[in-house]
């Protein structure tokens, strides 16, 4: 009724409730096509999203809840609506129900609904018809619009969760993902659906009001799978053992992790506390621009003997390998990339107005192969075994942040010339956000400024992306081409030796940081 159609674009901005699937489920209907920007992203970030799509509609609600604090969606769009030229309505969900300016433009969801027919007539599409776009990190700065189909993209889901989850009928199943990634599209919303089985979706923090909002929320609704990240779990372990233990967690009879590497340690925490030795662990690996999982033990297929820390191997249908540099398979052992072969039915379209960046980016590495940007290494055995990003993205608390959108934001504050940003493990996070900074001449280094900078990053692209430790030098270490060498900064932030500094513009800039990095810790200490 309000235009929307078959290729249209609509950018939905909601809080995790039940209408944000509604608004995905109403757009696939008609033909349009959906793009879910994460609730924590600042307007900026909304801004370069929605432009990209050049959407006709967002979705957004009143406001929503983040560890007891109102946050206010609804303002954040009312900042982005003068740079999207293209939106010509908002639809506004009441969740909250605090106080918010409706415009011109501004329609509540009550009443849309109200006045709507109860049937829909669904658009026939074709199979390759793209279903949505979902904006993921690069190190280019811009963020990607990875575009998936429409019949493909659910058979790989469909298929995947069969014969990873073993779906069964009666299943209650705990995806802990934010709809706003690629895991809440998947497996929250579609993949659960076509198999008809109940999903549980909550909203808030993990560990807000107490530190025990998983355990609660399997308990009280009897979950019988729980899919959540190494970095929820590695939050919980530090709480230790009593919390998760005075729950009955009996229901449950599969586990399993997803959007980084598990380490073995947290493996076996997971496998001893929450399963009490009796759950499989199923340790999936996949992207976004994958659509699905694509290595994963297959237990509705044959339960394969785990290996804590192993994805294990590629499901029905996806040829994975590693090689190396020269796009040979290496032996066992070895560290390479991790690449795909032959296409499989989840994969992405192509980039969303970027056919050229889309060949570049996973095609250009290796001919005729999907290259991952994953480090990857097969055991004696034949387990897979993920060894982290190749390129220069974080994998910070699940989330893809790129170096290049953070360093931009920070050099978009008007005190400072120059940004690189690292990262270095956390035991929490999986890796925390190393920021260092050149100042503009004549700007002092001050606390002041490190609090207003970091204010200004949270404002810029989201609370996410705030850094854990920033550090004001006079140079960065560069190559001789220009490139910052992050390497070193990394090397440098986590205490690790420094490797071959061959290329290396300036080696005073080395000193610099080290010296700015000391003597931060010692004011700390």
């Amino acid at each position: 009724s309000l235009g929307v159609g078959k290729g249209d674009r609509v950018t939905i901005y909601l809080p995790m409730v039940p209408e944000l699937p509604v608004a995905m489920l109403a757009c696939s209907r008609i033909g349009a096509i959906h793009s879910v920007v994460f609730s924590g992203f600042s307007s900026q970030a909304l801004v370069d999203r929605t432009n990209d799509a050049k959407s006709k509609v967002i979705i957004t609600a009143d406001g929503g809840v983040r560890k007891g604090k109102l946050v206010e969606l609804k303002q954040v769009v009312d900042e982005a609506i003068p740079s999207t030229p293209s939106v010509e309505h908002v639809i506004v969900f009441r969740r909250m129900g605090n106080e918010v300016r409706m415009g011109p433009k501004d329609l509540w969801w009550h009443d849309v609904v109200e006045k709507a027919a109860s049937y829909c007539e669904p658009e026939i599409v074709e199979s390759t018809h793209p279903l949505y776009i979902l904006y993921t990190s690069g190190t280019t700065g811009k963020p990607k619009g990875v575009v998936h189909g429409t019949a493909g993209y659910l058979t790989h889901l469909y298929s995947t969760a069969k014969w990873v989850f073993d779906f069964r009928k009666d299943d209650i199943f705990f995806c802990t993902a934010d709809i706003g990634w690629v895991t809440g599209h998947s497996y929250m919303v579609y993949a659960p659906l076509m198999h008809g089985i109940t999903e549980i979706m909550y909203d808030g923090a993990p560990d807000y009001p107490q530190p025990d909002r998983y355990w609660a929320v399997a308990e009280k609704h009897g979950a019988t799978i729980l899919y959540t990240t190494p970095t929820a779990l590695r939050m919980y372990m530090k709480y230790g053992d009593a919390i998760p233990n005075s729950f009955d967690l009996s229901s449950i009879r599969l586990l399993g992790t997803v959007g980084e590497p598990i380490n073995p340690e947290v493996w076996m925490w997971y496998f001893k506390t929450i399963g009490k030795e009796s759950c499989p662990i199923i340790d999936t690996w996949w992207q976004t621009e994958t659509g699905g999982i694509m290595l994963s033990a297959c237990t509705a297929i044959d339960m394969v003997p785990m290996k804590p820390g192993s994805a294990t191997f590629p499901v029905p249908g996806i040829d994975a390998k590693v090689v190396d540099d020269n796009g040979q398979i290496v032996n066992p052992g070895t560290k390479g990339h991790i690449v795909v072969r032959k296409p499989w039915p989840g994969m992405l379209l192509t980039l969303w107005g970027d056919d050229e960046k889309y060949k570049n980016t996973y095609w250009s590495k290796y001919e005729g192969v999907y290259y991952a940007g994953d480090y990857a290494m097969v055991d004696l055995d034949g387990y897979l075994w993920l060894l982290g990003r190749a390129d220069d993205v974080l994998k910070v608390a699940g989330h893809r942040l790129g170096t290049m959108e953070l360093e931009s934001a920070f050099v978009s504050h008007k005190a400072i010339a120059e940004a690189a940003v690292a990262g270095k493990p956390d035991l929490t996070k999986g890796e925390a956000i190393i920021a260092f900074l050149v100042p503009r001449e004549g700007v002092a280094k001050s606390e002041a400024l490190r609090k207003e900078v970091i204010d200004h990053i949270r404002k810029t692209v989201g609370p996410i992306a705030t850094p854990d430790e920033l550090y004001f030098v006079g140079k960065l270490p560069k190559t001789r081409s220009g490139k910052i060498m992050r390497r070193l900064l990394k090397s440098i932030a986590s205490g690790e030796k420094i490797g071959d500094v061959t290329t290396l513009e300036d080696g005073a800039a080395i000193d610099e940081v080290k010296q700015a990095y000391e003597e931060l810790k010692k004011a700390l200490i």
